[in-house]
């Protein structure tokens, strides 16, 4: 018996391991407590967490095609995905699993950084992370998540730079054909310049278009003027052909200046940044852009009439 009575209560005596293992003993004023403490050392005991956990040294690419296997295939981008996992795995010198760590990923960003921007540099480790999350639910890794304490870099909010309306009609009078329609449609729904040229004519309704394989994947369907609508061609299939260099190229013979990075996405910022200073509701905008998250909407929010005006009625000089 490990429980055995004793003067002043019950005493545990138990060695799990056997003869030769670690001996347990304590005593306790009543049986039930004794009882409780036997069961707890045995439990322990018996989910060995006294082991250690034999070192993970598949390499990282072993990983990421497990995630693939796991995820990634099913994911919209996940080919692009795993593309990029694997350079960056290339990159960090396909490290041995046990080897990963945010020490270990900090180092190799504060090299990566001298050819990067931050912004791809939290690409990475939002990537690299989600490999991790993913096996771990699959039961595939065990432990602790080895990046999830690692940081990504804070970026300072950049401007959203938009069209004014004469910039509007500027650019729009060095267009024609398929490549004004583009721009128009871009400019009337929010559209992404992948989304309005690759549409089909199954797409089109009477007075809405149905924007479908978006981005993050949802469908999200928005209203036109019929105006508009008699002015876009019907058919069968795809509508337009590819003409997105050809817009780049006019964009930069307009003289228009546009902050480093934007292009032809300066189109989705300026339906998004009118429709807020008309007096658009933020939270349709949201539903428009297709946003998944209201944060990334509200980056128009101070362009709203109404902006904090609160703050030349309520301050202390009024």
């Amino acid at each position: 018996m490990s429980i055995t009575k004793v003067d002043g209560g019950y005493r545990v005596d138990i060695r799990p391991s056997g003869r030769n293992g670690k001996r347990y003993r304590r005593t306790f004023e009543t049986k039930t407590e004794a009882t409780k403490y036997e069961k707890f050392i045995l439990s322990q005991h018996h989910n060995k967490d006294w082991l250690d956990a034999p070192i993970d040294r598949r390499p990282l690419l072993e990983l990421i095609d497990l995630w693939f296997h796991f995820h990634g295939k099913n994911l919209k981008e996940g080919v692009n995905t795993r593309k990029n996992l694997i350079t960056t795995c290339k990159l960090m010198g396909n490290p041995q699993s046990h080897q990963v760590n945010t020490n270990f990923y900090l180092n190799y960003r504060a090299r990566r950084l001298e050819k990067i921007t931050p912004k791809t540099a939290n690409l990475e480790l939002t990537r690299l992370q989600g490999v991790y999350s993913v096996l771990i639910a699959a039961g595939e890794f065990a432990g602790e998540h080895p990046l999830k304490s690692a940081p990504p870099i804070k970026l300072q909010a950049k401007d959203q730079s938009f069209l004014t309306k004469p910039q509007i009609a500027q650019l729009l009078a060095l267009l024609s054909g398929e490549m004004l329609l583009i721009v128009k449609i871009c400019l009337s729904t929010g559209a992404r310049w992948s989304e309005a040229q690759n549409l089909t004519s199954s797409q089109l309704l009477d007075d809405r278009i149905n924007f479908i394989n978006t981005k993050n994947g949802k469908n999200r369907t928005i209203p036109i003027t019929r105006e508009f609508r008699a002015e876009l061609p019907n058919g069968n299939g795809r509508l337009f052909a590819d003409c997105y260099h050809q817009f780049l190229a006019v964009l930069k013979s307009s003289g228009i200046v546009l902050p480093k990075g934007q292009a032809s996405h300066v189109l989705r910022h300026t339906f998004a940044s009118h429709f807020v200073m008309n007096g658009g509701n933020i939270l349709t905008l949201q539903k428009i852009l297709g946003h998944g998250s209201i944060q990334m909407t509200m980056r128009y929010a101070h362009l709203a009439p109404d902006h904090l005006q609160e703050a030349t009625r309520y301050n202390p000089l009024v």
